[in-house]
């Protein structure tokens, strides 16, 4: 037999009408549950704090963007070794890393090495090379892959393989509060020189980098800071952009320099 879907449909709603006159709380049920048909399986919900206190939840890595860039590379190696990065690991002469003026920490290069067609794959978690007319510093191992270490410098070009996402780091704020003004600590340190480097790491692409001296009992310390901002939402704008390159970002109260 052949059903006409009109008919059904008009006769399912009067079934309904009827259902109502005779049993109210049927239809009352009914209603729930067409309504509930009607609205989507799953929410969603964007309603972050105004102040963030961690990143959002990301992909452990991010597509590679389209560029190949052809520069001139170095290599650092026993005199660093062991000492912190400007991504505040530290720097392993031994591991895949490298030292770049821009790219956030985390950025995964290919370096192919002109002279010779060799390459190697090394992660950006520091900030360099200091010396004007290079652009990248190699970590020894990268170097000695790549036959670098006999020349010092050479051409090379570098291609972005993408980024991994665990360098972004978290925005924290000082417990001592504040109705301002506010500034951004990247790091604090008790070697004058750990302290000295991040600000020229710093200075590559931000202004207003100073350093002030803070003793916590009884031992001096090196803060090194950006910025002085009247408000937190200031700050803040600052920090985010500082916290998704890499950097360590603590927002604090502003302390007049001595």
């Amino acid at each position: 037999m052949i059903h006409d879907s009109r008919y059904m449909t008009h006769n399912s709603q009067g079934m309904i009408f009827l259902s109502c006159i005779l049993h109210p709380a049927s239809c009352i049920l009914i209603l729930l549950l067409l309504a509930s048909c009607g609205a989507p399986r799953y929410g969603y919900n964007e309603d972050y704090p105004k102040y963030e206190t961690q990143p959002k939840e990301s992909p452990k890595e991010t597509p590679a963007p389209l560029e190949t860039k052809y520069i001139v590379a170095s290599w650092y190696g026993p005199d660093f070794h062991g000492k912190l990065t400007s991504s505040g690991e530290p720097y392993n002469m031994y591991a895949n890393t490298c030292a770049h003026k821009e790219y956030p920490f985390g950025t995964k290069l290919k370096v192919t090495n002109l002279a010779n067609n060799k390459n190697v794959e090394c992660t950006v978690n520091d900030r360099g090379p200091f010396i004007p007319g290079r652009d990248l510093d190699l970590s020894y191992s990268c170097a000695k892959e790549i036959e670098l270490i006999g020349t010092g410098t050479g051409k090379v070009r570098i291609e972005p393989l993408g980024r991994d996402m665990r360098y972004i780091k978290y925005i924290k704020y000082s417990p001592l509060g504040g109705n301002g003004p506010f500034t951004i600590q990247i790091g604090s340190y008790k070697d004058l020189s750990n302290a000295t480097r991040m600000k020229s790491s710093l200075e590559f692409k931000y202004s207003k980098v100073y350093i002030t001296e803070a003793e916590i009992s009884g031992s001096k310390y090196y803060r090194v800071r950006v910025g002085k901002f009247n408000s937190k939402d200031d700050a803040y704008t600052l920090a985010k952009t500082l916290a998704d390159e890499g950097y360590n970002t603590l927002i604090a109260p502003y302390e007049e320099r001595i």
